[in-house]
């Protein structure tokens, strides 16, 4: 069996070094593809050194570009499964036996591990999509408020340790590299689902999540993070949209969301830096182009 990992990095050099570590331990993994995503911390050197490394660099396109690289090379490689993460998670050792032993199942398209932060369970892994009503959550019935203990079947997953069969590329073909960050994997999961496959969540595969911003305070935090909320409202918007069965979800389920986001700058800018004037018509943007599904990367 091919089996390979496709790890998408940018200016992680640390958090890539474990990571890479903890994936030559897992077996048997056939290969790891790294996509360095124009990192400028001396990550492309170091992984040059890499002999049993396959090396794609790249500009910086998001984490949605790199996985579509990645997975195009991976599945150009013969992978029968292929194992995409970002740099940040960390692999148990025996994450991938676990995952393989649900492998057998034909209608299984992909395989989700478990992640932990600090130890604790951390999931945004969800078992229903809401296309219908506009005022909750397009991701239903969360692991999040479950006790899980054996493996369940979900509807989406991160791209933080899918283990995606090779049917599911041939079927559905890539993650849709013009989201750049930010709900790509949502879409990924979704497409599969409308295919006809399943998504199994398996609690036995373990990877440990690194934490970020813990000791931040909630300025700091917003600052740190406001530059990828375009793409948060967007991009959200544009599922909506794009997959939406009736007009309130394309329209309205989007614009609930930017609102939130408006009103909290609004109130925030005469009192904090965390956000600027210029920023409300920036998540504007954010919205109308998610609803004419203008995807890309923003020019800032």
């Amino acid at each position: 069996m091919n089996i390979i990992a496709v790890v998408v990095t940018y200016n992680r050099q640390e958090l890539l070094k474990r990571n890479i570590h903890c994936l030559r331990q897992n077996k048997p993994l056939t290969s790891i593809i790294v996509v360095n995503n124009g990192s400028t911390d001396g990550t492309a050197a170091w992984l040059d050194q890499q002999s049993d490394l396959t090396v794609i660099h790249q500009p910086n396109v998001g984490g949605s570009g790199g996985f579509y690289t990645g997975m195009q090379r991976a599945y150009q490689q013969g992978a029968d499964w292929v194992w995409c993460m970002d740099d940040d998670v960390f692999p148990r050792a025996d994450c991938l036996e676990h995952l393989l032993a649900e492998a057998g199942r034909k209608d299984v398209g992909i395989l989700a591990p478990r992640r932990l932060m600090e130890g604790k369970i951390f999931t945004h892994d969800f078992q229903e999509y809401n296309l219908t009503n506009p005022f909750s959550s397009m991701y239903g019935k969360k692991l999040s408020k479950q006790t899980i203990t054996a493996p369940t079947e979900v509807k989406g997953t991160a791209f933080e340790g899918p283990f995606i069969r090779r049917e599911v590329i041939e079927k559905i073909g890539l993650p849709n590299k013009e989201l750049f960050i930010f709900c790509d994997d949502t879409d990924y999961c979704l497409r599969t689902v409308l295919a006809g496959f399943k998504i199994l969540y398996v609690p036995s595969a373990l990877m440990d999540k690194e934490k970020f911003f813990s000791n931040d305070t909630w300025s700091e935090r917003s600052k740190k993070k406001k530059w990828k909320r375009y793409y948060q409202v967007r991009n959200s918007t544009y599922l909506n949209h794009h997959y939406g069965r009736n007009w309130a979800v394309r329209y309205l389920r989007g614009f609930n969301g930017v609102i939130g986001y408006i009103l909290v700058a609004f109130f925030t800018c005469p009192f904090s830096d965390a956000w600027q004037w210029g920023d409300i018509a920036r998540l504007w943007k954010a919205y109308c182009d998610g609803l004419h599904e203008r995807l890309g990367i923003m020019n800032r």
